[in-house]
């Protein structure tokens, strides 16, 4: 098993106890990954170093064979006390590859001497698929980017095309666990996690939903309103007599994909009713209160 496992805590680098459930450990792991993200802390020249550990830990403790693994080699590990090995961390060999009391680890191979025969190459096994999680802002799934990503001790870079949506799977294939005697590698799995927007939210695949606040006034006569989008802003014309919760579409401005023609998006409008009024305003709403030209419009409910 690899070196680094008998040397690095990862439970340590995550905060979180031997015992710790995989939900605990996720979450661990974004709280940790969102804080330490490198475009968070331009300023602060370690914070990729910790974010790289801490994606290398998730790598281990967030698959549950790759932990069960890890955990059974630290346990093999002990220090030896004697004469120039003080303080030093090993490991019976014997031990890791499951060999049995008073055999040779050389056991494991099945007989080396017909290494070029049919015994050895029944033994060439393809690696695991790895997963692991990559937190990315709004824009930069909206625009696609390409991250470098530490896996297993090398530097894997990762193409998320545009457009990408939260929880997407994302193969790199060949990225995973090295195989075993000339067997190939495994898959790399990249699972997305997208933040949010303060103005913009995704609804469904390509679209976008913002909402824009409108006045009782517009609401009741019409008016042209101004929206913000990706790019730019447009103008939307708001019809007399919109209702509360009314959306309206615009076309061709929602998220753009790698083949696909971008979505719409989806203005929500909200009549903002005001807290405070003038005198005068009082009396205008009175007067039109009292004559309103549809009367009552509770009268179906018979109350």
């Amino acid at each position: 098993m690899r070196k680094e496992w008998l040397e690095r805590d990862y439970y340590k680098t995550l905060g979180v106890d031997k015992d710790a459930s995989d939900k605990a450990i996720k979450k661990a792991f974004r709280q940790l990954a969102q804080q330490n993200h490198p475009d968070a802390n331009k300023d602060d020249a370690t914070a990729e170093a910790r974010f790289k550990d801490i994606n290398e830990a998730y790598e281990v403790l967030g698959d549950s064979t790759r932990r069960a693994e890890y955990d059974k080699v630290r346990a093999m590990g002990y220090f030896s006390g004697g004469a120039g090995g003080a303080g030093q961390q090993q490991v019976r060999v014997e031990d890791l590859f499951g060999g049995a009391a008073g055999g040779s680890p050389f056991d494991l191979f099945g007989g080396l001497t017909d290494i070029f025969g049919r015994q050895a190459t029944s033994r060439r096994t393809p690696g695991r698929d790895l997963t692991t999680e990559l937190g990315l802002t709004f824009h930069q799934a909206i625009s696609g980017v390409t991250r470098e990503m530490n896996i297993d001790g090398q530097t894997v870079k990762v193409r998320i095309p545009k457009g990408v949506a939260d929880g997407t799977r994302i193969r790199v294939k060949g990225k995973g666990a090295s195989g075993t005697m000339g067997g190939t590698a495994g898959d790399l799995y990249v699972v997305v996690n997208v933040g949010t927007h303060p103005i913009f939210e995704r609804s469904g695949k390509r679209d976008l939903r913002l909402t824009a606040p409108i006045t009782f006034a517009e609401a009741t006569l019409g008016a042209d309103i101004t929206v913000p989008t990706l790019e730019g802003t447009v103008k939307l014309r708001i019809p007399p007599g919109t209702a509360h919760g009314k959306t309206f579409r615009v076309a061709g401005r929602g998220v753009v994909g790698v083949t696909e023609t971008a979505g719409d998006l989806l203005v929500v409008v909200e009549i903002v009713v005001p807290k405070e009024l003038t005198d005068e305003q009082r009396a205008l709403l009175e007067k039109f209160r009292d004559n309103g030209p549809d009367g009552d419009p509770r009268a179906h409910l018979g109350v």
